[in-house]
């Protein structure tokens, strides 16, 4: 059918039907306008869909049809109309007229709003500001990636354990509280606009700047997040801590699981720490560890939170050794024979296993026994 185009512009729908008999049948193409597509056959519905069904419109709109007979034009213009238009018996425009030959048909939205599927408040979908977020974001971002990759009015010197980096105060200052304090008060960081950051490498404080910049690729947070982790605590940058936890807390696995729960106890993780916890003794982990248990024990003595400690030494107490009774029921002769490490930390009190922590290096915890 040659003339069931509807032709759209702004919030204007024109259907233009070139041969209208008094017993023709006539259905439009269908046409976009807002979030749906729609039909036109004297009737105006939204095509059935699951958006439709879930968000039905809720249409303020007029009509107008002309009618073109030899040099002459008629006009026929509805009042507003605004109902929501789920199918196509929601709404019937009819004209009491015949319409032989040409004609146009115009349908103009003067607002299209959504319709909660679970009530509330229809929103408009005009005006569209997703798009406009979505370029003026990617617009900053581009512009952010220059000014950091190009020094564009760079400020300020960061001096890392192998070379330097040049950065921007406002933004470091927007960033985190303690990049702020350093250059509001007198210090030398305000007085040679130089910030010491040896602690990271070139390449890490780089990837801590392209997220300060929100430029970070996935790749560079995935290889230096345990340098990013550090820097978010230290100059309390909430948001990537919190990045930095969960991401650490996707990747638990067997082969890294204590070092994880040193990493919680460390900088206060307590979503990585329960994860840490579920893993070794919920899933039955820390049964099957072919470890020694310097390691598993690595946590109580590197440690010096007392709650953290109760919590995990409790935990371990509960382990079942061959015999299949929990650690704790068994006698201190048993225990001592089969673990001698274990039975001295688990059973002297925090204060007095706080004393053998100085001479358990890390290297002792995380290495074989």
């Amino acid at each position: 059918m040659g003339d069931s185009k509807v032709e759209t512009i702004a919030r204007l729908a024109q259907w233009k039907i070139d041969n209208f008999g008094p017993c023709s049948y006539k259905k439009s193409d269908p046409f976009k306008l807002g979030i749906w597509n729609w039909y036109l056959y004297i009737h105006i519905f939204p095509e059935p869909s699951r958006i439709s069904k879930e968000h039905p419109p809720v249409a303020r709109f007029i009509l107008r049809v002309s009618s073109h007979t030899g040099s002459s034009r008629k006009f026929y213009i509805s009042p507003v109309h605004e109902r929501v238009l789920r199918t196509c018996d929601d709404f019937v425009w009819p004209v009491d007229t015949t319409f032989l030959g040409r004609f146009i048909i115009d349908v103009e939205f003067l607002d299209l709003r959504t319709c909660p599927p679970n009530g509330g408040e229809a929103r408009s979908v005009w005006p569209s500001d997703g798009k406009l977020q979505t370029v003026a974001a990617q617009s900053a971002i581009r512009c952010m990636s220059r000014m950091l990759d190009e020094a564009i009015h760079a400020d300020l010197t960061i001096i890392t354990a192998d070379g330097t980096l040049r950065a921007h105060k406002a933004v470091l200052s927007a960033s985190s509280a303690v990049f702020h304090g350093l250059y509001s008060h007198n210090g030398d960081e305000k007085e040679t606009s130089t910030i010491n950051m040896e602690d990271m490498t070139q390449e890490s404080c780089m990837s801590l700047l392209s997220y300060l910049y929100g430029t970070i690729k996935q790749e560079d947070f995935w290889n230096h997040r345990l340098a990013l982790l550090g820097a978010a605590n230290k100059y309390e940058i909430d948001d990537l801590k919190d990045a930095c936890e969960e991401s650490l807390l996707e990747d638990l696995n067997f082969g890294n699981v204590l070092e994880r729960l040193n990493d919680a106890w460390l900088y206060q993780l307590h979503k990585l720490k329960k994860g840490c916890f579920t893993y070794l003794f919920d899933f039955g982990s820390a049964f099957n560890l072919e470890i020694g248990f310097h390691e598993l024990l690595a946590p109580l003595y590197l440690a010096n939170d007392g709650a953290f400690c109760a919590s995990y030494r409790a935990r371990l107490l509960a382990i079942p050794l061959s015999s299949g009774a929990p650690l704790a029921r068994h006698t201190p002769s048993v225990l001592l024979h089969q673990l001698p490490s274990l039975f001295a930390i688990l059973l002297l009190p925090a204060a007095c296993a706080a004393q053998h922590r100085g001479s358990f290096s890390r290297s002792q915890t995380l290495g074989s026994s």
